[in-house]
């Protein structure tokens, strides 16, 4: 077994976790038949996965979803929804950084769209994307709050623009004002065609347009996030509602 002065050599070559999983592999009767080389190969591949598996869990608390166990998988493909476990499988492996296409998730109020967009960025977050998800209300306050702060405002659109993949929920589910406008205009102005944006909303571009104030950066706006995006949209199954009915139809529910 290791001494703790060797265990000081391995913290400072970086490389504890292949140690404790060598020492592990080693003191585990059922592999005396194994060749030391083979036991150290296998102490590496363990030590790498368990730190992939840190940096996703570190991904995914950073993003900020409200559904942190989100998953594709556990969607409901009910015939009313108008989706399919093939065309979501293709967003759970897609590649954000080779494809920065947008794509727009279209749904009425209590059709589940949240879940998905969290659905769709944690599976960005196991494929080791950086992922941000905000809902519009709030993105608005923290821009204006920035906003006192040249350095933080700045700052924040950077994290904004540069961040692989933004997801912004309830997008003009409530109007914004002229600031708050020109600052998503320059935050989609740096993203376009170099890093993807998911829009989760009731509405679509139409309405965008004629909600957005000043009618030259909305056509802008609008234009980058829907040109050449990719849409999902919802029927009209109403998902809470649904939820709230299996839930009442349980032997011990009471209200």
């Amino acid at each position: 077994m290791f001494s703790s002065v060797d265990h000081d050599k391995f913290r400072a070559l970086r490389m504890t976790q292949v140690a404790l999983a060598f020492e592990e592999l080693i003191s585990d009767e059922g592999n005396e038949q194994r060749t030391p080389e083979d036991l150290f190969l296998s102490a590496v591949d363990d030590a790498l996965e368990l730190r992939r598996s840190n940096r996703i869990d570190k991904l995914i608390r950073q993003a900020g979803f409200p559904f942190p166990h989100a998953s594709i998988a556990e969607i409901d493909y009910l015939p009313e929804r108008k989706l399919t476990q093939v065309r979501m499988q293709r967003y759970a492996t897609h590649d954000w950084r080779a494809d920065p296409t947008n794509l727009l998730l279209i749904s009425p109020t209590g059709g589940g769209k949240t879940y998905i967009a969290c659905a769709i960025g944690i599976a960005a977050c196991h494929t080791e994307h950086s992922v941000h998800y905000a809902r519009m209300d709030d993105l608005a306050r923290e821009l204006i709050v920035a906003r006192g702060d040249v350095i933080a405002h700045q700052n924040l659109l950077n994290r904004l623009s540069d961040v692989e993949v933004l997801i912004i929920d309830d997008f003009l589910t409530v109007g914004i004002n002229e600031v708050i406008a020109n600052d998503l205009f320059t935050v989609l102005v740096n993203r376009d065609q170099r890093l993807p944006t998911v829009i989760a909303s009731q509405s679509g571009p139409k309405y965008w347009v004629e909600t957005l104030p000043e009618k030259v950066a909305a056509d802008s706006i609008v234009n980058r996030l829907s040109s050449r995006a990719r849409q999902i949209t919802l029927g009209d199954l109403d998902m809470r509602r649904l939820r709230a009915d299996q839930e009442r139809a349980v032997a011990d529910y009471w209200e």
